[in-house]
């Protein structure tokens, strides 16, 4: 499976951005979402099957961002709301057949970053 993520740019806090990550080839059961702020570590954000059954958010996330697919078009989707300059950091799509490997930052696949700046 190959990832293509879009949707990055510049915005003020509280404001709002959609990301969006396309699949192609074969498809892998969990997708998700990953960032990497500058100076830190690269961390999990969020991922969720395709059936749309699990879910899993980090907790710096959860109740701003939302996570949905399109399975006619094999996208997922990074709704963010309520965006604050911590939310700063390059977002990179992600997929593995198993969800749990997501959530320990090992997925088998990534996309390319996209840059997501959020001014105060």
């Amino acid at each position: 499976v190959q990832l293509q993520a879009s949707g990055g740019g510049l915005v003020q806090a509280g404001g709002s951005l959609r990301l969006s990550c396309a699949a192609s080839g074969r498809a892998f059961d969990a997708m998700g979402w990953f960032r990497q702020a500058p100076g830190k570590e690269r961390e999990f954000v969020v991922a969720m099957t395709w059936s749309g059954e699990r879910t899993s958010y980090v907790d710096s996330v959860q109740g701003r961002f939302t996570i949905s697919r399109d399975n006619a078009k094999d996208t997922v989707y990074l709704q963010m709301n309520s965006l604050k300059p911590e939310d700063t950091a390059v977002y990179y799509c992600a997929a593995d057949p198993v969800i749990y490997r997501m959530r320990l930052g090992v997925p088998a696949r990534w996309g390319r970053g996209t840059l997501v700046t959020v001014s105060s």
